[in-house]
């Protein structure tokens, strides 16, 4: 339904829970336009970003033995993103694929052959490992090639085929700690490894690039509920580590002996933090929250700095060049803002167009590190995410969403927002909603409420609930320890095939929903538009909002009740009709016409029925 009239059409998006079960996805209407301001939105996306763990993406194997090995269990390689499946990938409108788990990090699976021996499985999570205990900086994973004497060729491939497919390549940079046993083999000619000129016999010292607790040898965790690889044998399995002295772990913690709750795999990174937690750098003036990169980099030139900054700008560099196009970094608010002025500028003076993506959970600390730390954008966790997942729950009322939205509004196209990543709990899973439908309703709110990019993760599209048994990592979450294979993923494998030809009917609707609704971050309201809050009648259950950039106008109405419910809409013309918002499959299946209270509407039908008045 257009009206003629209307250079640019005006857009209603009417979706609810029942669309947890609907087949229907948003049906584009072509689009007549002028030159107006907004015309060039047109070319322009909001980035997706698709997450991926990297070793599980391929795995065709379905044995899932807990503890189980590579060989037992199957890994996925860097071959497995071939044509067809980066074909499925951007189908999803992804902008962006970040490789999870590439660098090389801390393994108990033995590549001597290559020169790579087992890691102790003591100071290992898991026996794949976590990809956030980096142990080589300059190479990547060799569970992930098909030839590990060629990996870094095989990664390289990768990067030129997720480009030729039209999308760009973020990997992982961990800057708060490193596994405790880092070693790289294939560092560049005079690179010095993290801790190799460290003065030891002192808790801290500037330039050295770890702590200490000077005089103790560490010794490994200890609990009666936790046996090293489930209690398998293994010959370097004897509760011993040698490390003298001890590091201080990932998370700070100060004790030779780590708790088993701390990151005790990891070691932490001095970035000239001293113990007091006084700084041993210079610091930023304030007024350079408002000046742009550019300056950032020209400031920190004429300073002398520890020597780990230095040695994570050489970092970022040497993947840059190698066609890396940007970097999530892990648990950025464990770093100074002063360390990402430095590093973020050097990158962007590189690269001005690197995506760069940071962990921060503390809200006090996000305009900080988006404003002095240069980054680009951060996750929505605490506020978005967590205020989404507990109106799912039905913890909380569905109002409650836009109130939390508009505390970031000054930020929130730098906001990124998700339903799943590797430590979040699958949407499918009972701890979650329990029932893989619910994304439709909080995806279509998390995607369409702001300028900010969404995040897919592997298997989401198609309902993956992390229930199976892994070993190290716990069911809900799929686990980013072990050797696993991911159902529901596998199904749309399809053996390598990547057609989805192993999906249900319920499974491949889900995906086009998906698809259809991660294309709509194109329309020119989507990417840049004006957030206005749409009363409604059920507020407790009932989400809606309008998205307005000139003539184009979108209105999103989601219903959070596990029950149908008549709404009336209200927004700033006066209210002239009712919205039918069902969860009961009795609605499915009906295409009746909407009417909302809006002139020269165009309709993407989505199976809801709507009172006419």
């Amino acid at each position: 339904m257009i009206n003629s009239k209307l250079k640019t059409p005006l857009l209603a998006l009417s979706l609810s829970a029942a669309l947890v079960a609907c087949g229907q996805g948003p049906q584009q209407q072509d689009a007549s336009t002028e030159n107006t301001a907004e015309q060039g939105m047109q070319q322009m996306q909001k980035p997706v970003v698709y997450q991926v763990f990297t070793r599980l993406f391929g795995n065709t194997k379905s044995t899932n033995e807990p503890w189980g090995t590579l060989e037992q269990n199957g890994v996925g390689k860097f071959a497995d993103f071939n044509d067809a499946a980066l074909i499925g990938i951007k189908e999803l409108g992804v902008t962006h694929i970040w490789y999870t788990g590439v660098l090389h990090h801390a393994m108990v699976t033995d590549y001597s052959d290559f020169g790579l021996p087992s890691d102790d499985p003591d100071v290992v999570k898991g026996r794949a490992g976590s990809p956030y205990a980096i142990k080589d900086y300059y190479n990547v994973n060799p569970d992930l090639a098909s030839k590990p004497a060629d990996r870094l060729r095989e990664f390289e491939e990768l990067i030129a085929r997720t480009h030729k497919h039209g999308m760009k390549v973020i990997i992982d940079i961990v800057p708060n700690h490193v596994a405790r046993d880092y070693h790289s083999v294939s560092k560049p000619q005079g690179t010095a490894d993290f801790g190799a000129n460290d003065d030891t016999s002192v808790a801290y010292k500037r330039d050295n690039n770890f702590y200490y607790v000077a005089g103790e040898d560490f010794i490994v965790p200890q609990d009666t509920n936790y046996q090293v690889l489930g209690g398998q044998s293994h010959p370097l399995a004897d509760g011993k580590f040698a490390e003298s002295p001890a590091k201080w772990t990932g998370n700070g913690a100060r004790k030779a002996q780590p708790d088993i709750n701390d990151w005790y795999e990891t070691v932490k990174i001095n970035y000239g933090v001293k113990p007091d937690g006084s700084y041993d750098f210079p610091r930023l003036p304030d007024n350079y929250a408002e000046l742009d990169y550019r300056a950032h980099y020209a400031f920190w030139q004429e300073q002398e700095l520890p020597d780990s900054w230095y040695k994570f700008r050489d970092i970022t560099q040497y993947w840059l060049e190698k066609g890396v196009d940007g970097f999530r970094y892990d648990m950025a608010e464990m770093v100074p803002v002063e360390f990402w002025s430095f590093l973020n500028s050097s990158i962007k003076m590189s690269n001005p167009d690197a995506f760069l993506l940071a962990e921060v959970y503390n809200p006090e600390l996000y305009r900080p590190y988006i404003h002095l730390g240069k980054m680009d954008y951060l996750y929505d966790k605490v506020g978005f995410y967590d205020s989404l997942k507990a109106i799912i729950q039905g913890k909380a009322e569905a109002s409650e969403l836009l109130a939390t939205h508009q505390e970031v509004a000054d930020i929130e196209q730098h906001m990124l927002h998700f339903l799943e990543n590797h430590d979040e709990q699958r949407l499918a899973s009972p701890d979650f909603a329990g029932d893989m439908r619910w994304g439709k309703p909080a995806m279509t709110v998390s995607t369409l409420i702001g300028r900010s990019p969404s995040m897919l993760y592997f298997g989401q599209t198609v309902g993956e609930d992390g229930s199976e048994e892994p070993g190290f990592g716990d069911p809900t979450r799929t686990s980013i320890f072990d050797y696993i294979g991911v159902p529901a993923h596998q199904q749309w494998m399809n053996g390598g095939k990547f057609d989805g030809g192993a999906l249900n009917d319920e499974q491949r609707a889900l995906r086009q929903f998906y698809i259809d609704l991660m294309a709509l971050n194109s329309l020119p309201a989507i990417v840049a538009g004006e957030l206005i809050p749409v009363p409604n009648s059920a507020p407790h259950a009932v989400i809606s909002f309008e998205r307005r950039l000139g003539d184009q106008r979108i209105v999103v109405v989601a219903n959070f009740g596990k029950h149908p419910v008549f709404v009336d809409i209200e927004p700033e013309e006066a209210m002239v009709g009712k919205t039918l918002l069902g969860t009961d499959p009795l609605y499915l299946d009906k295409e009746i016409p909407i009417k909302l209270p809006y002139q020269g509407v165009t309709v993407f039908q989505m199976g809801i029925q709507v009172d006419e008045y």
